[in-house]
């Protein structure tokens, strides 16, 4: 998730009204920053960077390098591409982690940014869970049971533990939710 208190958030549009409208809409949520074309946007992404909004088709550096380069520098960012090229096959093997046909809305583009932010903490929450798991697993193995329950910092893994599945599950529970929602959405307005 974000770095800060606040998710930073990299828009990368050609077109500079459309991306300080979508910069106007972001602003409350998060931390925006603005790049208007692919040379920008390599310029403007770093550690910090949450998500990108990724337009696919622009003017010298497309979309689609910029998104090789951000994976190239192997930035732990989530990527949305932005853009009114129709997907194709060739999106498959793409490094993104959504795909928004324009023209999107506001609802649209802040409801691909929960979703972005929300898989982000869950990916790190994962991390930590199986990273603690593996020291309990050695210890487990390596102490005896008076040991383990004499000791500390053990019951205090085992409390991390307990709360980091706790969150896990909710994290699912929401990601679930949105995605039943977003079906039953989509389902409708067939």
């Amino acid at each position: 998730m974000a770095r800060s208190d606040e998710p930073a958030v990299l828009i990368v549009e050609d077109e500079p009204d459309l991306a300080d409208l979508y910069a106007a809409w972001l602003e409350e949520e998060c931390i925006v920053r603005t790049a208007y074309n692919g040379s920008q946007a390599l310029d403007a992404i770093d550690r910090h960077v949450d998500v990108v909004l990724l337009d696919r088709r622009m003017p010298g550096l497309s979309g689609d390098t910029v998104l090789d380069t951000i994976r190239e520098r192997d930035l732990d960012c989530r990527v949305a591409m932005v853009t009114a090229v129709e997907p194709d096959f060739d999106i498959v093997e793409m490094g993104f982690d959504d795909y928004l046909v324009k023209p999107v809305s506001k609802s649209d583009l802040t409801d691909t940014l929960d979703q972005l932010l929300l898989r982000s903490a869950y990916d790190e929450q994962l991390q930590e869970f199986f990273a603690l798991a593996s020291k309990k697993a050695v210890l487990d193995k390596q102490k005896t049971e008076a040991e383990l329950r004499a000791s500390e910092e053990y019951a205090r893994l085992e409390d991390r533990l307990a709360v980091l599945r706790s969150d896990i599950d909710d994290t699912m529970a929401r990601l679930s939710e949105r995605d039943a929602h977003g079906r039953a959405c989509r389902d409708i307005s067939r």
